[in-house]
């Protein structure tokens, strides 16, 4: 779950590489910025996974795990199952859901085939420490500088009442005074705050004893510390590892956590949106990265389309920085993100349909109504939602989990010029669409405490149903903007199953007989006129009252 770090500084003369010291210097310009894709898409609400003390009831099952473990490094989805007394499928689950953060593309698991994954299995030391952060909390959400004007553009009632709750998923997320997801600022203060708080934990975990010595020590063989820390700075790749002693390397991890977070407290101290909560008690834990000052704006953060109102945006590859994106609070709007993608989060939005391309990794959808999504993905996860229609192709099952209502899922409905080969590029198989295998987890999220008032039972989430056949409609994604970027995918890369089939075709078959009645119907020209007029009118009315006018006046005038 490790990504590489760079070694940076700011200072404009060149220095010496720093030789092993017991105590190394720490570099001031020196930044460490945490992982976000296992905190945003790794938590699973699943109660025998969370720990009240992770350290002690890890190491003896990580010993367990390695010793019943054939190859005594990677350990199968039977396997987990039998060590934390959960079913096969949510063993599966772990696995797939472990695949989807991790960062190296060549990791086995990442790599597999999902016929191939419960056996292929994961690395001990990767599952040690997905694990461990099953104890990690969600950041609250922020209160908006306007909440006046969020309320006036917000539908504040749902159409029904809760299950669980009084409030809708809107209404929880922007009571007392509107809230809204946390900065990307505060939620990395959060995430190096966890880290800090549970690095000597995590370092017991993860290290091993060395034979003669009497300590317990890292190797540099998978550590991606190497080349920013100052006690790996000499390591030959070609010799063998040299151990390192965990006291050593947790010092220093610390030493530049407390620089980073000193650093964004002084760059967040004048927020229009209220103070940073950069202390909060449980903080989120990740592998890290050190990149320098000039670098907080690099390509590892993820494009944000947020407060879309009343309108049609289209963004392509090249709209993009970096391969996440995060649609936040947006409202009655279509927006179209027609990119090859690892990541992406839909995130507080209302009656808006939003089309997400391929996504490689994983898509989070939190806390929207009546939102149409429409995505090509590996995997999706919704959250807390209302009324929302999902048209997936999607090789791993649905994730529901929390207070979801009247959901329905539908088979992939669209293509654009480039949508096969974003697929091919991200990873994803059009032979394999399990749309309609959601898997529901709990209603209480342990990560979040917005979720539900503590002290209510957990029950288990209400799951989608199947959008009816003779409902199924294709959705057409406007071709004028592709440009030059034109390429070859002429229709959808997704089988349609056989009832939607076959609506589709007898609907086909009706319009054409529909037309075929229009063009032979015994009328004189002039009546013929006004019959082709009236329907002129009857469909430009449609279009007023739909709102798709607006849609098409706004992506002519891109």
């Amino acid at each position: 779950m490790s990504e590489p770090i760079e070694a940076s500084t700011t200072s404009p003369s060149p220095s010496p590489s720093p030789s092993p010291s017991p105590t190394p210097a720490r570099d001031p310009t020196s930044l460490m910025h945490p992982r976000r894709e296992p905190f945003e898409h790794g938590l699973l609400p699943i109660p025998k996974l969370i720990f009240t003390d992770p350290t002690q009831t890890l190491i003896p099952l990580k010993r367990k795990l390695v010793e019943q473990s054939s190859t005594g490094q990677r350990i199968s989805a039977s396997a987990i199952a039998d060590a934390f007394q959960i079913s096969i499928d949510h063993a599966r689950l772990v696995l797939d859901t472990l695949a989807s953060i991790l960062h190296s593309e060549s990791d086995p698991l990442v790599r597999a085939k999902p016929s191939e994954i419960d056996d292929v299995g994961a690395d001990v030391h990767d599952l040690v420490l997905f694990l461990y952060i099953q104890s990690y909390k969600r950041l609250l959400p922020r209160t908006h500088k306007d909440s006046a004007s969020v309320a006036d553009v917000w539908p504040s009632t749902s159409a029904f009442d809760g299950y669980l709750s009084a409030l809708s998923p809107l209404q929880l997320v922007r009571s007392n005074s509107r809230r809204l997801m946390p900065s990307q600022a505060d939620e990395e203060a959060h995430q190096l705050s966890y880290l800090q708080k549970h690095l000597a934990n995590i370092l017991s975990l993860l290290a091993e004893p060395v034979e003669g010595e009497g300590e317990e020590s890292l190797g540099t063989e998978e550590s991606h510390l190497s080349q920013a820390a100052p006690f790996f700075a000499n390591s030959d790749p070609d010799m063998p590892a040299v151990p390192v002693p965990a006291a050593q390397v947790h010092d220093w991890v610390l030493q530049n956590i407390a620089s980073t977070l000193e650093h964004i407290s002084e760059r967040n101290i004048p927020k229009d949106n209220g103070p940073t909560n950069v202390s909060d008690p449980d903080v989120a834990m990740t592998d890290a990265c050190a990149n320098s000052t000039k670098a907080s704006t690099s390509a590892r953060s993820p494009s944000f389309i947020e407060g879309i109102s009343k309108t049609s945006l289209v963004k392509q590859a090249f709209d993009l920085k970096g391969s996440s994106v995060k649609v936040l609070n947006s409202h009655d709007s279509v927006i179209y993100i027609l990119a090859p993608l690892r990541y992406a989060t839909v995130y507080g939005c209302s009656d808006a349909t939003i089309v997400l391309g391929a996504v490689g990794k994983a898509v989070r959808v939190e806390h929207c109504e009546r939102v149409h999504v429409v995505t090509a993905s590996k995997r999706v996860c919704i959250a807390n939602c209302r009324e929302c229609v999902f048209f997936l192709g999607v090789n791993q099952r649905p994730l529901m989990v929390g207070d979801n209502h009247k959901l329905q899922v539908a088979p992939y409905n669209t293509y654009y010029s480039q949508l096969e080969e974003h697929m091919s590029e991200v990873g994803i198989e059009a032979t394999i669409n399990r749309w309609d295998e959601p898997l529901a987890l709990g209603v209480v999220d342990p990560h979040d405490s917005l979720s539900h008032p503590a002290g209510i039972s957990d029950v288990q989430a209400e799951s989608a149903t199947r959008i009816d056949p003779d409902q199924f409609t294709n959705f057409l994604i406007p071709n004028w903007f592709a440009g030059e970027s034109a390429g070859s995918t002429k229709d959808n890369p997704f089988p349609l199953p056989d009832p939607y089939l076959a609506s589709q075709k007898r609907n086909q078959k009706n319009l054409g007989e529909v037309k075929q009645l229009l063009r032979e119907a015994p009328l004189e020209e002039n009546r013929k006129r006004e019959l082709t007029c009236a329907l002129h009118v009857y469909f430009k009315d449609w279009l007023y009252a739909s709102g798709n006018i607006r849609q098409l006046y706004c992506l002519q005038g891109d």
